[in-house]
């Protein structure tokens, strides 16, 4: 292929310019077999699992019995503080990533060594968990945690989780951009959504129904051979082209200063930056406080909600792991963003049904609608984030800045939920020995109406994207 003559990134000085080759694929004139496109997603199945059984499944409950009088604060200082690693880590790793002269390829190496951190931190989650006594008597959540040893290292192992699982999934972002052909992007975006849906789908059986009465120790163990299976499976069946040439020295000023994606220049991928933000806002408003509406809204007892929750979440992937193939299929057809719109605004109404559910029934029947919209977006919405990338040979970095947009809203709306949850008030009570708390039914009803409208302003906002249909 020739040679590209531009410049890599901004630079104080414009004769500075340095000649790049435009990476080859090794998939380059070939039609991916479904094969070849599960290897190329198979990593987002292992942390998509990962994160079903970690995320959903086992923090709210473990929250809840170490520090209950304060646990959706304290989910949401976890959740919003650990997702400020989640927006530095990639921006570095993606950029290394693109400049990376390793003989397995720009990827490969982050991904491993990233998901080597990531097991660490798990193991220091389950040990810390394991030695934490219930926290009680404290004024307020961040007054709660200080005073916990076994919290404070709960929190540490977390943060070294969040740590590595973002080294690995930074790297891997650039790799649907680097080896699939344009023309069938869309289909591996539909793959990527089968895999996450499917992972975060069986990680969620996995550690709620099926692992539900044992340890917690034990579900660790599963979620650790699974994520450094894959892992290792993925690395050596990937193909990948090494750098052909050794890069410049990395310039971290320009680097820094290049993040910035001006939107008079590439308005089209500022504007899908911000409805992917807006909808994200959204989904992490309600996302870590799922399991304490269950038992606060629909009167699941405590000691099953992990279960429960797990079929909720089931119904919920299971539709939206269907509409998240067949969105892919639909989009490279009817162009993404008419599928993007669509679903974003029913997602708005679905969010508002689970408001007026009283019954675990009800609460399935609106996730039916919810996962069916759910998914067809989150596919198709990260296939339209390729499209209008300023630059495919910067894909780790611009992917990185890509993904701000998922993790940005983390650390906003989960704090700003809880806190929102807990200003209708609670009540404390003492079952066996062990305090609960239950939040009001107004509170959860006021998270979903800011979810709603974050959704249904993501979609009106869209219409600003003007280059791809």
């Amino acid at each position: 292929m020739a040679d590209q003559e531009h410049v890599p990134y901004p630079r104080p000085n414009p004769p500075e310019v340095e000649v790049e080759r435009t990476i080859p694929s090794p998939y380059d004139g070939q039609t991916l077999k479904p094969r070849q496109h599960a290897i190329l997603s198979a990593y987002w199945f292992a942390t998509n699992f990962h994160w079903g059984a970690l995320l959903v499944i086992m923090l709210p409950g473990q929250i809840a019995r170490m520090n209950p009088e304060f646990k959706a604060q304290t989910i949401g200082i976890l959740t919003g503080f650990s997702a400020l690693i989640a927006l530095f880590v990639p921006l570095i790793v993606g950029a290394i990533s693109d400049r990376c002269t390793s003989k397995w390829g720009r990827r490969r190496p982050f991904i491993l060594a990233g998901a080597i951190f990531n097991v660490i931190g798990l193991a220091c989650m389950a040990a810390a968990f394991a030695a934490t006594p219930q926290v009680g008597g404290a004024p307020g959540a961040w007054a709660a945690i200080v005073s916990s040893p076994g919290l404070m290292a709960f929190f540490a192992g977390y943060l070294v989780v969040q740590f590595g699982n973002n080294v690995a999934s930074a790297a891997y972002m650039g790799v649907i951009p680097d080896l699939v052909p344009p023309d069938q992007r869309g289909v591996a975006s539909g793959w990527m959504a089968l895999m996450s849906q499917g992972g975060t789908l069986l990680g969620a059986i996995g550690c709620g129904l099926l692992l539900g009465g044992a340890s917690d120790s034990l579900k660790y163990l599963l979620i650790s051979v699974v994520l450094m299976g894959i892992v290792l499976l993925t690395i050596f069946s990937m193909k990948e082209t090494p750098l052909p040439y050794k890069p410049s020295r990395m310039e971290w000023g320009p680097y820094l200063r290049s993040l910035w994606i001006d939107p008079r220049k590439h308005p089209d991928f500022a504007w899908v930056w911000i409805t992917r933000a807006l909808v994200m806002m959204g989904f992490y408003a309600i996302q870590p406080f799922v399991n304490y509406y269950l038992v606060d809204v629909i009167k699941i007892p405590q000691d099953k909600v992990e279960g429960r929750a797990a079929i909720l979440l089931g119904v919920i992937l299971l539709f939206s792991t269907v509409s998240g193939y067949v969105g892919g299929l639909l989009s490279d057809k009817f162009g993404r963003k008419r599928v993007v719109y669509w679903a974003n605004s029913l997602l708005a109404i679905s969010a508002l049904g689970f408001i007026f559910c009283r019954t675990e029934l009800q609460a399935v029947l609106v996730g039916v609608f919810f996962g069916l919209f759910y998914g067809a977006y989150i596919s198709v919405d990260y296939a339209l984030g390729t499209d209008v990338l300023p630059s495919k040979d910067h894909a780790g970095k611009e992917m990185a800045v890509w993904h701000i947009a998922m993790t940005l809203p983390q650390s906003i709306a989960a704090p700003v939920a809880a806190e929102l949850i807990s200003s209708f008030g609670k009540r404390q009570s003492v079952v066996n020995g062990e305090t609960i708390v239950n939040y009001s039914v107004n509170g959860y009803a006021a998270i979903f109406v800011l979810c709603a409208f974050f959704f249904a302003l993501g979609a009106f906002l869209l219409r600003n994207v003007k280059g791809v249909r």
